[in-house]
């Protein structure tokens, strides 16, 4: 994926989406479902039903960007609730992206004191 600006904030929609949503429809659920604005820079990110899809939508100074992706095997991990939204570091978007757990990444050693 492209890498997110610095300062950008990720925001996974919660709840399911109907994946047939386009730019205008993406852009309605994050005005009137979350009262923000999809224009002002911030990543929405959108799940399907089944789990194995989303969408990401993001305005990037000219336009509106949506990035579709479908994993082969397994599923994204997603938020227990219906509705409303939970921010996301744009590391944790980076392994939803992989379909990693992004809820509760471990060190694989623990960091060394200078």
């Amino acid at each position: 994926m492209i890498g997110v600006p610095a300062g950008t904030q990720v925001w996974l929609v919660a709840g399911v989406t109907d994946m047939r949503r386009g730019f205008d429809g993406l852009a309605a659920i994050v005005q009137s479902k979350l009262a923000n604005n999809p224009y002002g820079g911030h990543v929405f990110v959108f799940r399907g039903r089944r789990g194995d899809r989303i969408k990401v939508l993001w305005w990037d100074g000219d336009g509106l960007c949506l990035l579709c992706k479908r994993l082969e095997r397994g599923h994204f991990v997603w938020p227990q609730a219906e509705s409303g939204s939970v921010h996301l570091s744009a590391a944790q978007l980076s392994m939803l992206l992989e379909g990693i757990d992004w809820r509760r990444p471990r060190r694989t050693a623990a960091p060394q004191a200078a």
